[in-house]
């Protein structure tokens, strides 16, 4: 059950007027920066690439948490009943020594123990922390031989995914999320790791989605959300059936001075070029890609291989998550981001 599933992707007007008014109703914030508890499911996401004050990336890492509705009726009269599950999965990749360290929790919604408060971003699962104050974010967590604290800044308003945040997912009209993105946040970090105390600055990505339907007849995603180096953020991805045909498409570009632009499925071409077998799980990933959109034709390459995640102890998954570099035709360094792979190990246990 990840993250990405939901992904941009433009809604035709006549589409969006067909659609139910809770459907069609436009993004509010503060109030859409927090949960949606009556959805099937919602994640924050949160990407980004860290090195040495005016140095190059060393550090790429993710913070995701997943709240669902839990086995216990919403009208439960016990505070304690889990009328919602919340899920968290982090993870530090190590560009230098080509290693990636991940932990995975589950708990059962608890006030100040395990929450996604309404309202506004504030998430926790006991010690992971992800919350929105006056200027952007703060976050924490840690993992194994690691904690890394987070001061994000925020100063453009939210990347509205799709037409206006409604990002069609498929075929049918009825899939389709919520999904806004925050790109290009500048982040300050304290990272310790293995004993060693680092001040760290780089770039970070924020995603939050929530829905109802996602995957229709699909199996699994592939999603990237990049930062380029001339202050561009880049989102593609595609949606594949079992027999790896696309079943949709799409994504978006924001330019600065420039409206955002959101992709129709024929304007993205996403084509693996390159794959790797992971020896503990024998998947076998595509790290390499070719991609075209209207932001041009470029090639995207996994930072290094082993950045697969067994999540099965949270969400019942593997998948691949990692940092990956962007280049131009030319073979030119544009950018870098986080790349995701799912469905390659079966379907996705989603609605």
């Amino acid at each position: 059950m990840r993250r990405r599933a939901l992904l941009g992707g433009a809604l035709p007007l006549g589409l969006l007027a067909a659609l139910p008014g809770p459907a069609r109703a436009a993004m509010r914030f503060p109030a859409d920066f927090g949960a949606h508890p009556q959805q099937a499911i919602e994640w924050w996401y949160l990407t980004g690439l860290l090195g040495a004050p005016g140095g190059p990336p060393q550090f790429g890492y993710q913070l995701t948490f997943f709240r669902l509705p839990g086995p216990a009726p919403a009208d439960h009269p016990s505070g304690l009943a889990a009328k919602q599950l919340l899920l968290g999965h982090v993870a530090l990749s190590d560009l230098g020594a080509g290693r990636q360290r991940h932990a995975q929790r589950l708990m059962r919604a608890l006030p100040g123990v395990a929450q996604a408060a309404v309202g506004d971003s504030d998430l926790r699962l006991r010690d992971w922390t992800l919350r929105r104050e006056a200027g952007g974010y703060r976050a924490a967590f840690n993992g194994p031989g690691f904690a890394m604290r987070l001061e994000l800044d925020a100063p453009e308003p939210p990347l509205l995914q799709g037409d206006g945040g409604l990002s069609r997912k498929g075929p049918d009209p009825a899939q389709f999320s919520h999904y806004y993105s925050r790109p290009q946040l500048p982040t300050r970090a304290a990272l310790t790791l293995d004993g060693r105390h680092l001040a760290l600055q780089g770039r970070a990505w924020l995603d939050h989605e929530w829905s109802d339907s996602v995957l229709g007849a699909a199996q699994g995603w592939d999603w990237l959300g990049l930062n380029l180096d001339d202050g561009r953020a880049l989102t593609l991805f595609q949606l594949r059936r079992a027999d790896g045909r696309r079943d949709w498409a799409g994504g978006s570009l924001r330019t600065p001075g420039q409206p955002d632009r959101s992709f129709t499925p024929d304007e993205v071409d996403m084509t693996p070029t390159r794959h790797w077998i992971s020896p503990a799980t024998g998947i076998r990933w595509p790290v390499e890609w070719r991609l075209r959109s209207p932001a041009g034709e470029m090639r995207l390459a996994a930072a290094f291989e082993a950045q697969e995640i067994d999540a099965r102890r949270s969400s019942g998954l593997v998948y691949w998550e990692g940092v990956a570099r962007l280049f131009g035709a030319d073979q030119r360094p544009l950018g870098m981001g986080y790349l995701e792979l799912t469905g390659y190990a079966g379907r996705l246990p989603l609605p």
